[in-house]
């Protein structure tokens, strides 16, 4: 199963079971579905075939734009404002995660940003599920996917968007999140949406401490009562380093003694500016500090990424072996936002058996 040379094979790697919390709807359309899609609505885009978009999509990202990065979700989300494309593009998501060893996944949207061709927030959601029961119906059981609601940090509209979370999280729904621009809109605009959800006990994750440092992360956990941080890469700047000597400020000290979820996306950080290089990720000394690190992908679409990909970088980097990756993926399935039982169950029946299997 492992490689002579004692690195992991990419079928190793695509087989391992995987746990995915941190992954955005309109981030990981398939080029083609945008381009039939497109055609469809009559939107133009960039590029005519699914070669040249996808390129276009991976050059984009990777342009150090802002304005060019944010323009690649104006053409996802424009083809993505009906009932049926919405359920195409959830289904396709689901079976693409699954034929990546995905066997848990919590998928985010913005349902607000979908209403341009008349869907109310309801039919958003239904529409949503529709496509994820599909995908997990033609998995065999293979994947379990559930939703996360997203409201954006410049608009109003999270108290709504935080009832609808509780509305359907019978249906298909574990969370809500917040995203946007962290600068300039803290989380703490938002403070009566996190005080429902948790006056409802209802879990939430808040986009924190990527673009925007500690006071972001600071805000996310102790005013708003985050359960997780998205992304929250930038806790390494509370870490201080002197040759042999670790010292962790309150801050990180807290949030790793609370074991709070980092929901770390490699590529996507490195992109976005927060790292340097997948080399130079924080997530190599989180890891050895023993944060409660999960590994993301972010947007696989903009990012070129997969599981698998995130993996095989950390793998390559750092050494990482079979036990690690298993570790990462417990992580987050602890982390997860579904019921206790669900979360125990995969991870005693299927994530635990299949890293056994994959050790041989």
């Amino acid at each position: 199963m492992v490689e002579p040379t004692g690195t992991l094979s990419a079928d190793v790697i695509r087989e391992a079971p995987k746990v995915l919390l941190h992954d955005h709807l309109d981030g990981g359309l398939r080029p083609a579905t945008i381009v039939e899609l497109a055609v469809q609505v009559g939107h133009r885009l960039p590029a005519s075939d699914a070669e040249s978009l996808g390129h276009w999509f991976a050059e984009s990202a990777d342009s150090g734009s802002l304005e060019r990065y944010l323009e690649t979700f104006d053409h996802t989300v424009a083809v993505m404002q009906t009932a049926e494309a919405l359920q195409r593009v959830a289904r396709e998501c689901v079976e693409d995660l699954a034929a990546d060893g995905v066997v848990y996944a919590e998928i985010r949207y913005a349902p607000e940003q979908h209403l341009g061709g008349g869907l109310d927030l309801d039919q958003v959601v239904q529409a949503v599920q529709r496509g994820f029961d599909e995908g997990m119906a033609a998995s065999n059981g293979r994947i379990v996917v559930r939703q996360l609601l997203t409201a954006m940090r410049h608009q109003a509209r999270s108290r709504e968007i935080a009832e609808l979370a509780v509305k359907f999280r019978d249906e298909g729904v574990v969370g809500f999140d917040i995203a946007g621009a962290e600068a300039g809109y803290p989380p703490t605009r938002h403070l009566d949406a996190f005080e429902y959800l948790q006056r409802q006990n209802a879990h939430f994750t808040i986009h924190a401490g990527e673009a925007f440092g500690l006071p972001s992360i600071w805000e996310a956990i102790q005013w708003c009562g985050a359960d997780r941080l998205g992304h929250g890469v930038r806790i390494i700047d509370d870490i201080h380093v002197t040759g042999d000597r670790v010292e962790l400020g309150r801050l990180a000290a807290y949030v790793r003694d609370k074991r709070i979820p980092l929901e770390l996306c490699p590529h996507s950080n490195v992109q976005t500016g927060a790292a340097a290089s997948i080399a130079a990720h924080p997530i190599g000394l989180l890891t050895e500090l023993r944060f409660r690190v999960t590994v993301n992908t972010d947007n696989r679409l903009m990012s070129g990424t997969s599981m698998s990909k995130e993996m095989t970088a950390l793998v390559e980097a750092f050494g990482y072996g079979l036990d690690d990756l298993r570790w990462f993926t417990i992580n987050a399935m602890k982390s997860a936002f579904c019921h206790f039982d669900q979360r125990l169950r995969i991870i005693d029946d299927v994530i635990k058996p299949g890293y056994a299997a994959l050790k041989g």
